[in-house]
């Protein structure tokens, strides 16, 4: 499983960064549902306050703080440069670019996988209401976003090491489109770019 990756450059944490989650400790602090949403709003905002992520997720100051201060005692997240004069706020930015958490990582107790799980299926419920919203909102995007917008499935056959393979050559891809996007934007090229969020699965299934 793969945490939202490829920030643009100019402000956040150093290019290609990556961080593997192995430790159950960590795996729960992002596997909260509130800072999992926080994490991915200060992934694209790249610097932000807790009071403007609040706004973004419609909860208390106080507790965004508590629960961005908790996301940075596991080293998810980390102090940024100040964006503004005001002193008494603190900026954050994502500590790396992406999140990896493997299930090799988690398969000697039990427990560990559980949770592990636990945590798969939030990022996919939350990935899946993104899309939700996308799809709520599709008319009010142009027709060139809407027709831009993937929406496929593919039912191949494979063995387990083709599967691999597929996995290792989108994501070779997918960086490869980022870094060319992300130095077009340094570059100054920033006219008509949006967030954009691209979820891959790929995993056996009997009918």
């Amino acid at each position: 499983m793969t945490a939202p990756g490829g920030a643009a450059p100019g402000a956040g944490p150093s290019e290609g960064t990556t961080r593997r989650i192995t430790d159950i400790d960590t795996l729960k602090a992002i596997g909260h549902p509130l800072r999992m949403k926080l994490y991915r709003a200060l992934f694209v905002a790249r610097t932000a306050t807790a009071s403007q992520l609040a706004d973004q997720v419609d909860e208390a100051v106080s507790l965004v703080s508590y629960h961005l201060r908790k996301l940075a005692d596991h080293g998810l997240i980390e102090a940024a440069e100040a964006q503004s004069g005001d002193g008494r706020e603190r900026w954050w930015q994502t500590a790396t670019r992406e999140l990896r958490i493997l299930s090799e990582d988690f398969r000697d107790e039990p427990g560990k996988a559980v949770a592990r799980v636990s945590v798969s299926r939030l990022f996919f419920e939350q990935r899946a209401d993104l899309y939700r919203r996308y799809m709520d909102e599709e008319a009010a995007w142009s027709q060139e976003w809407q027709t831009a917008a993937i929406d496929s499935e593919y039912l191949p056959r494979f063995n387990v090491t083709e599967l691999a393979a597929l996995s290792d050559e989108l994501m070779t891809v997918l960086k490869k489109h980022d870094a060319r996007a992300r130095a077009a934007e340094a570059a100054g090229d920033t006219e008509g770019r949006e967030n954009v969020a691209v979820h891959v699965y790929g995993f056996p299934f009997r009918p």
